[in-house]
């Protein structure tokens, strides 16, 4: 008789849910906020001086592809997590180097208009960014994200 061989999988810790939830949340306004910016959503631009969206307005096509890649890779990669896909992973990490990206450039701009740039919230994405890509690393590890 020979022995069956089960696959023991990790059960789904409560924090899964919790993280996953408040993570799609957060990116959710993230994509939000790029979505009404490229479009020029006027009821959330109008939040904006003029010479706060004449800025927003002025980023070369590169940054906006840069800050999408971010914000709806973040929020994808959030929604992964909830449904426990190992994907999960390699769409924050994504997300985390696209944010990383976009944010060193937004700090190098000289002409920013004040008010516009502001380092400890571009901090706290970072920290958001890599919190998760490192929480998605590790539930793959557990055998949680399948």
């Amino acid at each position: 008789m020979t022995e069956s061989h089960e696959t023991h999988s990790a059960g789904t810790p409560w924090h899964l849910w919790l993280v996953g939830i408040l993570a799609t949340i957060w990116n959710a306004f993230g994509a939000f906020d790029f979505t009404a910016t490229v479009t020029h959503w006027a009821p959330y631009m109008s939040n904006y001086t003029e010479s706060e969206q004449a800025f927003f307005y002025s980023f070369p096509l590169w940054q906006y592809i840069v800050w999408g890649v971010a914000v709806w890779t973040a929020f994808i990669g959030s929604i992964l997590l909830v449904m426990k896909k190992k994907l999960a992973f390699p769409v924050l990490s994504v997300s985390l180097l696209a944010a990383l990206g976009s944010m060193i450039h937004g700090m190098a701009l000289k002409d920013a208009p004040e008010g516009v740039s502001n380092p400890v919230f571009s901090a706290i994405i970072i920290l958001i960014a890599l919190l998760l890509a490192v929480y998605a690393w590790w539930l793959t590890r557990r055998g949680v994200l399948r």
